[in-house]
């Protein structure tokens, strides 16, 4: 059961923004009884477009999206693929994106392999608002049966698309135990030859694949990676992994024709033999770029974030935004000219109790929340609340989750001013 609630714990001092309550208000999705799980949320031309995966019978998802407008209502929903042989997981999820031609992008998992974990990359596009999808191109190489996910997208160009994913290409053959297999929530690969890649490509107004790098050579294997526009060029945030195990956030920043060398965000330190399937996050507005990150780096669960005024170059020092034993991380930003938003888990009350939805406003060009706000109370428990998901514009955060309503997954959400 959904509570929408605001406890908003303000910040003094913290700059030019009006330390104030938050107005929080339910916002009505489109998937009102449907199955639905896993959204995505991004801002699209004057609007919003929400995504989502349905359960059906069979066997069977679909992947469906709909579009919320300025006059405040939604679009009918539009399926944009559907059929048998997907891997739908709780944190590797499906993207959608608009570009400034019009065209629409989006991405599910696939199984190409009969491994618990072989899956790849299916890309589709739209250049009719949804009505219609291309056939599915296949990012991952042909006959490599194995991991490829955890997607980000961006804008490259007016019609052309950019894609960042963890890849497993450079994996040895040998398969993980049945007993490591069993929890994809702390995989484990032997370092190095062994490690998971981060890659990227570019794809142009026809889905033809035109440029493709590889980033880091060596990554965290199964938590979410994230991307941001800058007036700069672009900015991937992920976490990465050393040969001691330290699993710290990195970025890489694009101009447009070379990648930087892979960057430590903040040495906290966090060394983890596993992958704890919680990562960073990024917005970003001009040259002003905020990334956030779960970390236990100290012992201590704790929501960290730091800003830079150099499109990535250089960051500040990290403010600690929330810590505890309760907290569950699993980080979303949005920004826009003057402030950007920050949203994470907890649990609420313990883990038998559900979990709670929280969001910080943070001032431009600084790390210093206005105020931290829990803005929803959950029902889900562990992993079925999945990544909670947050667009801004106009000065007003759209928040996005997953809850668990008489034992089936529903998507719940909130605006807030």
């Amino acid at each position: 059961m959904l509570r929408i609630v605001a406890v908003c714990a303000i910040v003094a001092g913290s700059g030019p923004l009006q330390a104030r309550a938050p107005d929080v208000q339910p916002w009505i999705l489109p998937t009102i009884g449907a199955h639905a799980s896993q959204p995505d949320l991004t801002v699209a031309g004057s609007g919003l477009l929400l995504g989502w995966v349905e359960k059906r019978e069979g066997g069977q998802h679909a992947l469906r999206a709909s579009r919320f407008g300025t006059h405040g209502t939604w679009d009918a929903a539009r399926t944009i693929a559907s059929g048998t042989g997907w891997f739908v997981n709780w944190a590797d999820t499906p993207h959608l994106i608009a570009l400034e031609d019009g065209s629409l992008w989006a991405h599910w998992l696939r199984r190409n392999g009969t491994g618990t974990y072989d899956y790849g990359i299916a890309l589709v596009r739209s250049d009719d608002d949804g009505k219609t999808w291309s056939d599915p191109v296949r990012v991952e190489p042909e006959g490599l049966m194995s991991d490829y996910g955890f997607v980000t997208f961006w804008r490259q160009s007016r019609d052309t698309l950019g894609i960042a994913w963890l890849d497993s290409r450079q994996k040895s053959a040998a398969k993980p135990s049945a007993t490591s297999a069993a929890d994809h929530s702390h995989a484990h690969a032997s370092h190095g030859a062994g490690a998971m890649m981060l890659r990227a490509a570019v794809f142009d107004s026809a889905g033809k694949r035109t440029r493709e790098w590889p980033l880091d050579i060596s990554t965290c294997d199964c938590c979410p990676t994230a991307s941001a526009s800058t007036a700069r060029g672009t900015v991937v945030v992920y976490r990465g992994r050393t040969a001691d195990e330290i699993r710290d956030t990195r970025i890489v920043r694009f101009d447009g024709t070379s990648w930087s060398t892979p960057q430590t965000v903040h040495a906290d330190g966090w060394r983890f033999a596993g992958c704890p399937v919680n990562g960073p996050a990024v917005a970003a507005h001009g040259d002003d770029v905020w990334v956030a990150w779960y970390t236990e780096a100290d012992g201590q669960p704790s929501v960290r974030i730091a800003y830079s005024a150099d499109a990535g170059e250089n960051f500040t020092e990290p403010v600690r935004v929330a810590s505890g034993r309760d907290l569950l991380g699993r980080v979303a930003l949005a920004a826009e000219s003057g402030s950007a938003w920050l949203t994470w888990l907890g649990e609420r009350g313990g883990s038998v109790s559900g979990q709670e939805v929280w969001l910080a406003r943070l001032d431009a060009k600084s790390v210093a929340p206005v105020y931290n706000t829990r803005i929803a109370e959950l029902s889900a428990r562990g992993r079925a609340s999945g990544l909670p998901r947050i667009a801004a514009r106009d000065g007003v955060a759209w928040v996005v989750w997953t809850d668990i309503i008489d034992t089936k997954p529903q998507l719940r959400g909130v605006s807030v001013r």
